[in-house]
């Protein structure tokens, strides 16, 4: 506790730090893997190809793809869009198998009824499609987050801050209060952006609300009767 009293200041800029290095990738991801789980959707001859593709991304050991990253993109070691870059790859990997989960959980019924009306393609994803499958792609994009949050960490092995460096120090160190603020630091994080998805998920899906309280008025005991007095 004496260490971690000394240097809030620090814990504080590191968090900041790994959080925007988690949730730029985060936002990146889920950009670019609606356009690309919609296409795939759209044709079973893409699904498996899609899939098996990102799944061989998330192989990648994520210390490897940070140290690449300068040779592909021509910046140097230490630069934080060589972590963004690598990040947003693995949301991709994580985040186009649930969007094409969730566009297929779409009955059926409500598409074609969204096609009947004279939607367009574009349209029904936008309108119809995914409002509906938010409850699908906020699960996967939970997973993706606590996962950036962990794999963020190992970006101090190249030099780039965040809160991993205090696990590295504290390590190579042996300051058990700088080992305990890292790993605090990153559940606690992985925790906040996970309350947040959440959150967002239930303001996009305001007709689940609704549902859930009319089931519970539904569910509710009705009234015990009075008691009826006995004349004497």
């Amino acid at each position: 506790m004496t260490w971690i009293s000394g240097h809030l200041g620090d814990i504080w800029r590191l968090t900041v730090q790994h959080a925007v290095l988690a949730a730029i990738p985060l936002v990146l991801g889920l950009i670019v893997s609606i356009p690309l789980g919609w296409a795939a959707a759209r044709s079973r001859r893409l699904v498996p190809v899609a899939l098996a593709g990102t799944g061989l991304l998330y192989t990648i050991p994520s210390l490897a793809l940070f140290i690449l990253m300068p040779l592909i993109l021509g910046t140097k070691i230490l630069d934080p869009v060589n972590v963004i870059v690598a990040m947003t790859i693995y949301t991709v990997a994580l985040l186009v198998r649930t969007v094409v989960d969730g566009l297929g959980s779409v009955s059926s019924h409500v598409d074609a009824a969204a096609r009947a009306m004279g939607l367009g393609a574009f349209r029904r994803l936008v309108t119809v499609q995914l409002p509906l499958a938010v409850p699908v792609i906020a699960a996967g994009l939970r997973v993706a987050a606590v996962s950036n949050v962990s794999i963020v960490s190992v970006a101090s092995l190249i030099g780039v801050s965040q809160l991993g460096d205090l696990l590295v120090d504290g390590y190579n160190r042996d300051i058990p209060g700088e080992l305990w603020a890292g790993i605090v630091g990153c559940l606690v994080l992985a925790l906040l952006f996970d309350l947040l998805i959440q959150g967002l998920a239930r303001l996009l899906t305001p007709w689940l609300r609704a549902d859930s309280r009319s089931s519970a008025r539904r569910l509710a005991p009705a009234d015990a009767p009075r008691d009826v007095g006995v004349a004497a």
